[in-house]
């Protein structure tokens, strides 16, 4: 689904380039700053025309004032600029639920329920994870993927689930099996690239997972959420569902 997943920051691949000796870049005093507009321009390409149909000639002139040179010096390749972004999102992420997690005032039951919807409501973060979906086409991309989702998600929505089960919010006696159910079923079950569905089976299917996790008292799914993500993840569906 995403900014809980769909999109995995591959092991080894987000690879910045350090510096080189070339007197034009030793110029470049904000090398972060060009950085960012690197990815800037990168990801609103990303967004228009999908990832596997941007070129990195097409970066170099929607910037107009690097070369390809400056920007192979700050990345090794296209593929390593979707990484950075993709880290870039799981760092939000990350630093919300910590935030969250942090938060007086609120049952970890309305905190869990707060990290799903950053997922499935925020356009731009869905527009970078539908720049991306052909690629897990490729069995290798694929693999890093379900990699992701069945070790490093679970573990970070265990630690709100943990957080819930102390405070009586989520009373399960299942944490690990809720934390890997949410993860894997979010991000391969109910991603229409996965399995096709209009919107009427789309909420079929959420309901059903919502069902499943009520049955080992985690009640995250209630109508509010289940219409935000229903909603979010028809953004992610094929074009004519």
């Amino acid at each position: 689904m995403s900014r809980f997943s769909i999109y995995k920051p591959t092991d080894g691949m987000y690879n910045c380039l350090g510096k080189t000796k070339g007197a034009s870049m030793a110029r470049n005093a904000h090398p972060e700053e060009t950085e960012r507009r690197i990815l800037d321009v990168a990801r609103e390409l990303f967004t228009e025309k999908g990832y596997e149909r941007t070129s990195i000639q097409d970066i170099v002139n929607a910037l107009g004032d690097l070369s390809k040179g400056a920007i192979y010096h700050h990345f090794k390749s296209k593929e390593a600029i979707l990484d950075r972004l993709n880290a870039d999102e799981w760092a939000v992420t990350t630093r919300l639920r910590d935030e969250l997690m942090g938060r007086r005032g609120l049952t970890a039951l309305e905190k869990l329920r707060a990290l799903i919807l950053s997922a499935v409501d925020d356009p731009s973060h869905l527009d970078l994870v539908r720049s991306q979906l052909s690629l897990l086409r490729d069995p290798a991309a694929f693999t890093a993927n379900m990699r992701f989702w069945s070790t490093e998600l679970p573990e970070s929505f265990r630690a709100v689930i943990d957080q819930g089960v102390r405070d009586g919010s989520i009373p399960t006696k299942y944490p690990q099996e809720a934390a890997q159910l949410l993860a894997l079923l979010c991000n391969y079950w109910l991603m229409p690239c996965f399995y096709p569905a209009g919107r009427e089976e789309m909420e079929r299917r959420i309901r059903c997972l919502a069902h499943m996790l009520e049955a080992i008292d985690v009640p995250l799914f209630d109508e509010a959420l289940i219409a935000r993500a229903v909603e979010g993840l028809m953004e992610l569906a094929p074009m004519g569902e």
